[in-house]
């Protein structure tokens, strides 16, 4: 199965499925972005590490992952860590090892993002104080 083929088959499932459902889960850690096009909020279901003022996440398709797309237009994010918003600005870290970084971050999600990623790109998000 080609890469842009997986792609479109876990990102069907995550829009219809799965992110939906775990938006209603009190304790799910949601990234969001604000619309590239649209300018409204979008809401993401994510695993990463919240350390030090900085919240790390791996993103399973890269650049191709919509998420990252509104970054990269706007990079000031929101993230919701245990039920508490932090406002900060994303940055895109093409030279972080992520498949490393994904060995320090959630193992459920971790594990998620290398069997279904194929082009894993670290973001880092500096969080206001």
């Amino acid at each position: 199965m080609s890469s842009t083929s997986r792609q479109r088959i876990v990102t069907f499932v995550q829009r219809r499925f799965a992110n939906p459902l775990m938006r209603l889960v009190p304790t799910q850690t949601l990234l969001e972005t604000t619309g590239r096009k649209s300018g409204q909020a979008r809401r993401t279901p994510v695993g990463g590490l919240l350390e030090d003022g900085r919240f790390w996440l791996v993103s399973e398709f890269g650049e191709r992952s919509q998420y990252v797309r509104n970054i990269v237009a706007d990079p000031r994010v929101r993230v919701r860590v245990r039920g508490r918003w932090h406002s900060g600005t994303a940055h895109l870290l093409p030279e972080d090892d992520a498949a490393t970084r994904l060995a320090a971050l959630p193992t459920m999600n971790s594990a998620a993002v290398r069997a279904m990623g194929d082009n894993l790109l670290t973001i880092r998000v500096d969080l206001d104080r």
